[in-house]
C-alpha cells in the first residue's frame, strides 16, 4: 500500500540521458549497396541531406537503418545490441549521462522508475543491459520497475499504447508512455495519496514534450505533484508543471506553500 504521504515516482529517457551508447544507425549507398555505420549524432547531421545533390546524393534510409535498436527474434536477451552497446559503452571513459546520479539514486532507495524510450527493443532487453550495469557494480541494485516503454516496440504500441496500425508518431507515443505511467501508477499505488512524478532529459525537444505530458496529467490529478529535471548543458533544473490557468500566487494555503517533497 502507498505512505499517506505519496510516492515518488522517477521517469527517465535511456540515450544521452542515462548513458551514452554507441549505436549504429545505417545508411545504404543506393548506386554499389555499399552499407554505411553512422552514430546518432552524425545520422542527426547527415538525415537532411540524403538523396539531395552533394556528398550524400547517393545514399538513403533502408529497412535495416535503425536494426540495431531493435532486437534480433532469435537472439536471447543478453544478446541483443543494446546489452552489447551497454558493455562497450561502460568499456571507455565517458558513458555516464546527465541523469546518471539522479538514476543511480533512485535505484539505491528503491523509488519506481519508468524507462520511456524511442528504441524498439522489448521491455526485456531493456531491463537486461540495466542488469548488467548492477553485475559490473555501477548500480547498487536493479530498479523497482513500474513501467518500461520501448515506444517503437511493435508490440508495445499495439498492445500498450494503443497504435495498432503502427502509423502513430514517437513522440506522441513517447508522451502516451508518459501519461500511462502515471495512469498505472495511481491504479496500482491509489488515488488517494499526494504522489509525485518527476522525468529528467537534457533535449530541449524532450523537455518540452515531458512538460506537455506533465501537464496534461497535472489537470486531471490536480492534487498530484509533477516535475521536470531539466539536465541540458550538464545543469539540473528542476520545474514544477502547473496549468496555464492554475493559480500559482503563493498565497496561504497554496500549493506552493507547502515544503518539497524529500526526494
Amino acid at each position: 500500500m502507498a505512505s499517506s504521504d505519496g510516492i515518488s515516482f522517477y521517469f527517465f529517457d535511456f540515450d544521452d540521458n542515462i548513458m551514452f551508447l554507441s549505436t549504429s544507425i545505417f545508411v545504404r549507398n543506393t548506386v554499389t549497396g555499399e552499407k554505411k555505420p553512422l552514430s546518432t549524432g552524425d545520422y542527426a547531421n547527415v538525415h537532411p541531406q540524403l538523396g539531395n545533390p552533394g556528398d550524400w546524393e547517393d545514399w538513403a534510409e533502408f529497412d535495416g537503418t535503425f536494426s540495431h535498436f531493435r532486437d534480433v527474434r532469435s537472439r536471447p536477451s543478453r544478446k541483443q545490441h543494446f546489452v552489447q552497446d551497454v558493455e562497450a559503452a561502460i568499456a571507455g571513459e565517458v558513458w555516464k549521462a546527465p541523469s546518471w546520479d539522479l538514476f543511480v539514486h533512485a535505484c539505491e532507495k528503491q523509488r519506481p522508475v519508468s524507462i520511456v524510450t524511442a528504441r524498439g527493443h522489448s521491455p526485456a532487453t531493456i531491463k537486461a543491459g540495466v542488469r548488467l550495469l548492477v553485475e559490473k557494480g555501477l548500480l547498487p541494485r536493479e530498479p523497482k520497475y513500474h513501467t518500461v516503454f520501448p515506444v517503437s516496440n511493435e508490440d508495445v504500441r499495439r498492445e500498450q499504447l494503443d497504435d495498432p496500425d503502427l502509423s502513430v508518431t514517437i513522440p506522441v507515443l513517447k508522451k502516451r508512455a508518459i501519461i500511462r505511467s502515471v495512469e498505472t501508477a495511481l491504479d496500482k499505488f491509489g488515488h488517494e495519496p499526494p504522489h509525485r512524478f518527476g522525468m529528467s532529459d537534457d533535449d530541449p525537444k524532450n523537455v518540452n514534450l515531458i512538460i506537455s505530458a506533465m501537464c496534461e496529467c497535472k489537470k486531471r490529478f490536480l492534487d498530484k505533484r509533477f516535475f521536470v529535471i531539466n539536465t541540458h548543458f550538464g545543469q539540473h533544473v528542476k520545474l514544477e508543471v502547473y496549468p496555464v490557468d492554475f493559480p500559482v500566487t503563493g498565497k496561504p494555503g497554496n500549493v506552493l506553500s507547502q515544503s518539497p517533497p524529500a526526494g
